[in-house]
């Protein structure tokens, strides 16, 4: 308790500047969690999604029946749109005057392209707020480090005995600046971090099954023609 009655005290002796920026990072650290929490449920319930679907999928489950299954719900995310997608183009291609295998392939890999992209923005929704705050909250701390530090020693120098009891305090209350900027910084790295290997790993799942299920409508438009 002492310890965080200290760091208040210290927060509430900082000028406005450095009060200004511990605000800052406060903010950061806050907002920052809040992300990681978010999407940290968010990819647990994609990689989970993507499991279910491809176990009812390469089941032999009927493709007719998948599709009215899956777009009768009120909405469609993660692996399902881009088996929509692809599906929804390939019998929309079929049904037209399109005889070439090749070319209701090609077009329902472009629909399924375009799906995976949406996908994968989406999956990448806070990382780029992430990595800017572990980027720069140290730098932001610094910056009031260094100006807490500064004023201390021009304070310092206006009087005629200098003691290092009367610096320590202004040293010490900029230096929390920095200590916030490290905290502010470090999870939001190591979660940027963590969740850009999920999200390659997402994506490549979701890739690998474009291209099988691509296949698989080559082979089957194949046969009807």
């Amino acid at each position: 308790m002492s310890a965080e009655l200290s760091i208040l005290d210290l927060f509430l002796q900082a000028s406005l500047l450095v009060k200004s920026v511990m605000l800052i990072l406060l903010g950061f650290s806050v907002a920052s969690w809040a992300m990681i929490f978010q999407r940290k449920k968010a990819l647990d319930g994609a990689l989970v999604q993507l499991k279910q679907f491809e176990d009812k999928f390469w089941s032999g489950a009927d493709l007719n029946k998948l599709y009215a299954e899956i777009t009768s719900r009120p909405t469609v995310q993660g692996i399902e749109s881009l088996f929509v997608a692809g599906f929804k183009e390939f019998a929309r291609l079929r049904k037209s005057n399109v005889h070439a295998p090749q070319a209701i392939v090609d077009g329902t890999h472009r629909a399924m392209r375009v799906a995976l992209s949406r996908e994968v923005d989406s999956l990448e929704t806070h990382l780029p707020f992430m990595a800017t705050v572990g980027s720069i909250s140290p730098y932001i701390g610094l910056f009031g480090t260094v100006w807490g530090i500064m004023n201390s020693f021009i304070a310092l120098g206006a009087v005629q005995q200098a003691t290092l009891a009367m610096v320590a305090p202004g040293i010490a209350e900029a230096l929390v600046a920095t200590a916030m900027g490290l905290f502010a910084a470090i999870p939001a790295v190591m979660a940027f971090n963590r969740f850009s290997h999920k999200v390659e790993k997402i994506e490549n799942s979701y890739a690998n099954f474009m291209e099988e299920f691509s296949a698989i409508l080559h082979r089957q438009s194949a046969a009807e023609h």
